[in-house]
C-alpha cells in the first residue's frame, strides 16, 4: 500500500507530522510504520499538547521513591519498608460508546498500573460524571458505566472504597470515566517498565491478542461525533478472571527474579509497551509477530501492533531463565510466548513469517524522545463576561426559616448531593477485609495496608463548576478538597495523581481552562508538600455545543501511621458541641443553591484563600492528633445545612444550631466559600478545641449542640433526621424511575 499525506491524515497526523517522520526516518514509512506513530503520537500516548504544561507541576520531594512519569504509576514511601503505589486515568470514549466495557476495562487497566510495578492493588476510587439524570440516555450511561465498574472490581476481587458522581448537562455526549487504584509493594521488590541487556528474550504474557481496542489511542484522541460508533472496535473487552490470574501470576514470577522489566499493553497495546520499554533502557526489540498468540486468524503486522485487547504484559527476562517464566505461568493456565529479544542500536525491528514489517527508532515515538511537543495558543474564554456580570445583590436572599426549610429540603434531594447508594451497593466495598469506612465512614476512604503497620486515607475529588468559573482557583480548590477530606480523616496528604479531563486542545479558550487549572493545581500542592506523581491528561471531551466543564480530578493519598488515628465524619453523643471551623464568607457564587434551585448558570467561584485553608488542615490535624475531637467534616457542596445533615445521618443523630448570618441568610447556609470544616467535641473539651484554634489563629463559630435525632434550626422544628436521611438516600432511584 503506498502511503501518501492521505493516508496520514486518515491516521490523525497532521501534514507536518507526516514530513517529520519521513525526516526521522529519512524515507517514507511504509502503512505499519505509520500506525505506529499515529498511535505513539497520539494525544493520548504523546501528551504533545500538555506535556509543557504538566512539566510545571511539582514532580519530586515529599516522600516519592520514584520521579514523576518515570514509571506505570507512582511511588511514595510509607515507612517500615513499605511503598504505596497509586494512578487514575480516564475512559472516558470508550465509556460513551459502549458503556458497560469501557468502564469495566478502564477498572482494569489501572489495575494492571499498579501491578505492573510489583504493587498488590488494595483498593479501587472513581469519579464519574454523567448528563442530565432524568434524560434516557445518561440513565443507560450510568447504568452501564456502574455496572461495568462493579462487575469488573468485584470479579477482580479489590474494593471499591469511594468515588463521586456529578450530574451537568455538558456530559450529557461524553462522560467522564475516571478510575483510580492504589497499591502496596515492598520497596525493594518493584520493578520497572525497562529493557535491558543484549539478547535477554522479551516474553508476552496473558491473554491472546484480538481486533478489539485496534485504535484505541488514537480514538481517544478526537472529539466524540455522530459517527463515532462506528469505531467500536476501539472499544476493549476485558476478562476480570483472566486479569486476577494475570496478577497472581505476575507477583509471583516476580519473586523468582528472572524479571528485568516489566509493562501492561495498555493504550497502543505492544507497539507502546515495545517501544517505551527500549527507549527507557536505550535498546531495541526483535519482535516475531508470528508469535504472538491470537484469537482471530490472519491479523496483519499493524493490527498486532496496535491492538488494544486486555489483561496482556510484555515482560525482559534474564537469558537462561525462561523455563522459571514459563512454569509460573503454565501453573496459572496463562500463556507466556518468547515473541522476541532485547537488541543494540535503539531499534524496533517487527517480523512477521521472516518479512520484516516495520522498522522504527523507539527513542522517535516516545514522550520525551522524538514525539512532538507543542505550545498552544490560548485566551480568555468569552463568558467570562457573564461572570464578571455577576451581582449577587440581584439575587433575592432568604428571608424566613420556612423559606429556608423549603430550600434545604430541595437541596438534599440534588443529584449532585444525595446519597449514591444506588451507585456505590453494586460494587465491593468489603472484600480483602481492609476497608476502615465501610461502617464508620470518614470524609476520605481508610484502608489498612496489610503488613505495613500503617493505614492509607485516599480521596478523589473535584468539583467542576468552580473550575469553569474561575480554572486557576478552581483546580486550587480541587487539590484543596482532596487535602482537607483526607486530613478531616485523621491523615497526613502524601501525594496527588491527576486525570485532568477537557475539551478540544486547538480551541484557545479550552486551553485556557487546562493551563490555568494547571497552574492552580501546582500552586496547591507546592503548599500542602503534595508532588503529583503522574496522571493522564484527556482532551477532546466535546458535544455538539461545545466542550464539557474543565474537570482536572485529584486523586490524592495520604498517611495514616496507624488506624487509631482514624478520624470519622459522623456526630456521636447527644449534648455533644458542634462547632464551625473557618472564615464566614456567606458566600452563594457557584454553588448548588444557585445554581440548581435558582438556575443561575453564571457565577464567580466561591470564596477560597490557599493560606487560610493551609493552616485550617494544620490546626485540624492537632485537634484530632490531641483527642480533642469526636468528628470532623468538611463544608463542600449544599453548604453548612447538608454538612449538618450528613453529620447526622450515620447514628440517626440531630441537630439544635442557631445561625448569626452578617450578610446573607442563604449564603449562611447554602453557600459554598471553601475552607470551612463541622467539628463536634464535648462540653468538657470545648476550651481545648477553641484554645488550639486561637493558637492558629483559625475563626470558630458554636453553632449548637448534637441531639438525639430531633431537628432544630433557629429554635424552628425541622422534623426528625431519619425523615431527612430517607430524602437523602432515595433521591438517585427516584429520579431513575421517572426519565423525561
Amino acid at each position: 500500500m503506498r502511503v501518501t499525506l492521505e493516508t496520514a491524515q486518515n491516521l490523525r497526523l497532521t501534514s507536518d507530522e507526516f514530513e517529520l517522520i519521513k525526516s526521522k526516518l529519512q524515507r517514507t514509512p511504509n502503512f505499519t510504520e505509520l500506525c505506529c506513530f499515529s498511535a505513539m503520537w497520539s494525544e493520548h500516548c504523546s501528551y504533545k499538547n500538555s506535556i509543557k504544561w504538566l512539566k510545571t507541576l511539582p514532580r519530586d520531594g515529599g516522600k516519592m521513591l520514584v520521579a514523576a512519569g518515570e514509571e506505570n504509576a507512582g511511588l511514595m514511601d510509607i515507612g517500615n519498608g513499605y511503598g504505596v503505589v497509586f494512578k487514575i486515568e480516564s475512559h472516558n470514549h470508550p465509556s460513551a460508546l459502549e458503556p458497560f466495557q469501557g468502564a469495566a476495562t478502564g477498572v482494569g487497566g489501572i489495575q494492571r498500573d499498579i501491578f505492573t510495578m510489583g504493587a498488590r492493588p488494595i483498593a479501587s476510587l472513581n469519579s464519574l460524571r454523567f448528563g442530565n439524570i432524568r434524560d434516557k440516555k445518561t440513565q443507560r450511561l450510568l447504568a452501564g458505566v456502574v455496572k461495568g465498574i462493579g462487575h469488573y472490581g468485584n470479579c477482580f476481587g479489590v474494593p471499591t472504597v469511594a468515588g463521586e458522581v456529578y450530574f451537568e448537562d455538558c456530559y450529557h455526549t461524553n462522560p467522564l470515566v475516571n478510575a483510580m487504584s492504589v497499591g502496596i509493594v515492598k520497596n525493594d521488590k518493584t520493578v520497572s517498565a525497562i529493557a535491558l541487556g543484549e539478547g535477554n528474550p522479551v516474553f508476552y504474557v496473558g491473554s491472546a491478542t484480538g481486533k478489539d481496542g485496534i485504535g484505541g489511542a488514537s480514538f481517544a484522541s478526537a472529539d466524540l461525533t455522530k459517527d463515532s460508533v462506528q469505531e467500536l472496535p476501539a472499544v476493549q473487552v476485558g476478562d476480570p478472571f483472566q486479569e486476577k490470574k494475570l496478577l497472581e501470576a505476575c507477583l509471583e514470577v516476580l519473586e523468582t527474579g528472572a524479571i528485568i522489566g516489566m509493562q501492561d499493553m495498555g493504550a497502543a497495546g505492544i507497539i507502546c509497551s515495545t517501544a517505551e520499554m527500549s527507549a527507557k533502557g536505550g535498546v531495541g526489540m526483535r519482535i516475531d509477530l508470528d508469535k504472538v498468540p491470537t484469537r482471530q486468524a490472519d491479523m496483519k503486522a499493524w493490527e498486532l501492533l496496535l491492538s488494544e485487547s486486555q489483561e496482556r504484559m510484555l515482560m525482559v527476562v534474564a537469558k537462561g531463565r525462561e523455563e522459571e517464566v514459563i512454569a509460573v505461568f503454565k501453573k496459572w493456565d496463562l500463556t507466556a510466548s518468547n515473541i522476541g529479544e532485547v537488541i543494540e542500536g535503539g531499534m524496533l525491528l517487527f517480523y512477521q513469517n521472516q518479512v520484516l514489517e516495520a522498522s522504527v527508532p523507539a527513542h522517535e515515538l516516545v514522550l520525551g524522545g522524538g514525539a512532538p511537543q507543542y505550545e498552544r495558543s490560548y485566551q480568555e474564554p468569552t463568558y467570562f463576561s457573564k461572570i464578571t456580570a455577576f451581582d449577587e445583590t440581584n439575587i433575592a436572599d432568604i428571608h424566613d426559616d420556612a423559606q429556608l426549610l423549603i430550600a434545604a429540603k430541595k437541596i438534599i434531594a440534588l443529584p449532585n448531593i444525595a446519597s449514591k447508594r444506588w451507585v456505590y451497593t453494586q460494587y465491593d466495598s468489603m472484600v480483602g477485609a481492609a476497608n476502615l469506612s465501610t461502617n464508620e465512614p470518614s470524609d476520605a476512604a481508610i484502608v489498612l495496608a496489610h503488613g505495613t503497620g500503617k493505614s492509607l486515607a485516599m480521596s478523589v475529588d473535584c468539583n467542576s463548576r468552580y473550575v469553569y468559573a474561575n480554572p486557576y482557583i478552581g483546580g486550587m480548590i480541587a487539590v484543596a478538597e482532596a487535602a482537607r477530606n483526607i486530613v478531616c480523616s485523621g491523615g497526613e496528604p502524601l501525594g496527588v495523581t491527576n486525570c485532568l479531563n477537557f475539551g478540544n486542545p486547538y480551541d484557545p479558550e479550552v486551553y485556557y481552562q487546562f493551563v490555568l487549572a494547571v497552574t492552580g493545581m501546582g500552586e496547591a500542592c507546592r503548599k500542602f508538600n503534595t508532588p503529583v506523581t503522574g496522571g493522564n491528561v484527556s482532551f477532546y471531551n466535546q458535544n455538539p455545543d461545545g466542550p464539557v466543564y474543565p474537570t482536572p480530578t485529584i486523586g490524592m493519598v495520604g498517611l495514616l501511621e496507624n488506624a487509631d488515628q482514624k478520624m470519622t465524619m459522623y456526630f456521636k453523643s447527644p449534648n455533644d458541641v458542634i462547632v464551625l471551623l473557618g472564615k464566614q464568607m456567606e458566600d452563594i457564587a457557584s454553588s448548588e443553591y444557585l445554581h440548581k434551585i435558582l438556575a443561575t448558570e453564571f457565577s464567580p467561584v466561591p470564596y477560597f484563600n490557599l493560606d487560610e485553608e493551609f493552616i485550617l488542615q494544620q490546626a485540624l490535624a492537632k485537634l484530632i492528633k490531641d483527642g480533642f475531637i469526636k468528628s470532623a467534616h468538611d463544608l463542600s457542596e449544599g453548604g453548612l445545612i447538608v454538612t449538618l445533615l450528613e453529620s447526622c445521618f450515620h447514628q440517626s443523630l440531630g441537630f439544635d444550631v442557631v445561625g448569626t448570618p452578617q450578610k446573607r441568610t442563604d449564603g449562611f447556609w447554602l453557600g459554598e466559600a471553601q475552607g470551612r470544616v463541622v467539628i463536634s467535641c464535648s462540653a468538657v473539651q470545648l476550651d481545648s478545641v477553641l484554645s488550639v484554634l486561637k493558637e492558629f489563629g483559625v475563626p470558630a463559630l458554636q453553632l449548637g449542640r448534637v441531639t438525639d435525632g430531633t431537628l432544630k434550626l433557629n429554635n424552628a422544628d425541622w422534623g426528625i433526621i431519619n425523615d431527612w436521611k430517607l430524602l437523602y438516600d432515595t433521591a438517585i432511584e427516584n429520579n431513575l424511575a421517572f426519565p423525561e
